[in-house]
C-alpha cells in the first residue's frame, strides 16, 4: 500500500519543503515533492512540520533500567521508550563499572544491535579522568591497558560503535589507535586535558566530543583547552545536552554557531527517563532526581538528563522556525553520518518520520489509518 504524507512542511537533510508531500511505498520513501502528489492508497494529514526521526548517539537508559545492567527484556523496554518519543536509532550508553560487568554488559546488550532494537553501543568509562568524572564512581576509573582494550572490543564485537577516554591518561592514543583500527569511533570526554593531548588525539583518529562543556574544564581565553579545540577543529562531531540545565541557552547558540552542521543533539538520559523523581544509581554512584533534574546525592554535579532528542529538538527551535534545518541535521542528519547509516527520509531510505507539532512537541508520525484518509 502507497502511503503519502501531507504536512505543512517537511525538511530532510536534503530539502526544506513547504506546503509539501512524502510518498512511501512499504516502509521506504519513494518520492518527495510540492504541488501535485503522485497517486496513492492512503493519505496521512501530519499536524506539523515533518522531520526525520531522531538518532541518540548518547543514552543510558530509561523507565528505571540503565543499560549497564538491566536484563534484556529491560533494556528493549527503555528503548522503546526512546523509539515512542522519535528516536529510530538509539546508541545505548554503558556507564562506567567493574571490568566484569562491562564486559558482561557489552555480551548481554550485542544482540539487540543484531536484532535493530539499537543502533550501537557506547563506552563511557572506565577511561575517563577522576577530576572530571561527573557521575562515574571514582574508584573504578582507570588508564587504558592494551589487555583491557582488547577485551572490551572483544566483548562488544561489531556492536560497540563508540568509547570515550580522556586523552591525557597513561596509554590513552595507544587505546585511540587501537579502537580506530577495530572501527570504533572515538570520542573525548570526562577529560581534564588541555588543548595538546586533545589535538594529538584528533590526530590520532578521534572524531567526536561528549557532551561538550560538561566534563571538561571551562573555556578559557589563554587555555582553550576540549571546548576550544572542539568548537574549532572541522574534524570533531560535538555532543551537546539542550535540556535547559547542562548549558545555558546563550551557550547552545554559541555552539550552534561556532560549528554549525557539527553540532549533535544528544539526550545523555539516565535510568529515570520517564519515571518520577526519586533515588537512582548510575555509573556506581547514588543520584537524586528532583523536578525532572538528575543530580549525584552529594549535589556536586549533573548525573545525566531525564530527556529524549524530542525534548532537546523543542528546546532548540524554541519557536524558531527558521532552527528546523539545523534541528534535523542536529538530531538525526549529523549522527546518522558518525553510524556510518544512509541519509534520513532520502529516496530509498527507510520512511523513519516524526512531526513537530505547533506546540513545540515532537513525536513519531505513524503510517496507518487510524487518524488518515482515503
Amino acid at each position: 500500500m502507497t502511503v503519502l504524507v501531507r504536512a505543512p512542511r517537511i525538511v530532510t537533510a536534503e530539502v526544506d519543503l513547504p506546503d509539501a508531500w512524502l510518498a512511501v511505498d512499504r516502509g521506504r520513501v519513494v518520492a518527495l515533492g510540492t504541488g501535485v502528489a503522485p497517486a496513492h492508497d492512503l493519505v496521512v494529514e501530519a499536524p506539523g512540520a515533518v522531520l526525520p526521526a531522531f538518532v541518540d548517539l548518547h543514552a543510558h537508559g530509561a523507565l528505571g533500567y540503565d543499560f549497564a545492567s538491566c536484563s534484556v527484556a529491560e533494556a528493549r523496554a527503555a528503548a522503546a521508550h526512546h523509539a515512542a518519543r522519535g528516536t529510530a536509532h538509539l546508541v545505548a550508553s554503558i556507564a562506567t563499572g567493574t571490568v566484569p560487568d562491562t564486559v558482561a554488559a557489552l555480551h548481554r546488550l550485542r544482540p539487540l544491535v543484531d536484532d535493530g532494537t539499537l543502533a550501537g553501543l557506547h563506552l563511557e568509562g572506565p577511561w575517563l579522568a577522576p577530576t572530571r568524572r561527573g557521575a562515574h564512581a571514582a574508584g573504578l576509573l582507570h588508564p587504558p591497558s592494551p589487555d583491557e582494550v582488547d577485551l572490551f572490543v572483544d566483548a562488544g564485537g561489531a556492536a560497540l560503535r563508540i568509547v570515550t577516554l580522556a586523552p591525557e591518561l597513561p596509554g590513552a592514543l595507544d587505546a585511540v589507535h587501537r579502537l580506530i583500527a577495530s572501527g570504533i569511533v572515538v570520542a573525548v570526554g570526562h577529560t581534564d586535558a588541555d588543548a595538546d593531548p586533545v589535538r594529538a588525539a584528533v590526530d590520532a583518529g578521534a572524531t567526536l566530543v561528549t557532551h561538550l562543556f560538561n566534563g571538561m574544564p571551562p573555556l578559557h581565553h589563554r587555555a582553550p583547552g576540549p571546548v576550544g579545540v572542539a568548537l574549532t577543529d572541522e574534524r570533531l562531531t560535538v555532543e551537546c545536552i539542550v535540556d535547559g540545565h547542562h548549558l545555558d541557552p546563550v551557550t547552545v547558540d554559541l555552539v550552534h554557531g561556532a560549528v554549525g552542521d557539527r553540532l549533535v543533539l544528544v539526550s545523555d538520559a539516565m535510568a529515570a527517563t520517564g519515571c518520577a523523581d526519586g533515588r537512582y544509581r548510575i555509573a556506581g554512584s547514588e543520584v537524586v532526581v528532583s523536578d525532572g533534574v538528575a543530580r549525584l546525592a552529594d549535589g556536586s554535579s549533573l548525573a545525566g538528563s531525564t530527556i529524549t532528542v524530542a525534548d532537546a529538538v523543542a528546546r532548540f527551535v524554541d519557536g524558531r522556525p527558521d532552527r528546523l534545518p539545523s534541528a534535523v541535521r542536529a538530531s538525526s542528519v549529523r549522527a546518522v553520518s558518525v553510524l556510518g547509516l544512509r541519509p534520513p527520509l532520502s529516496v530509498g531510505a527507510a520512511a523513519d518520520l516524526v512531526v513537530l507539532g505547533p506546540s513545540g512537541s515532537a513525536g513519531p508520525l505513524p503510517l496507518a489509518p487510524a487518524g488518515s484518509t482515503t
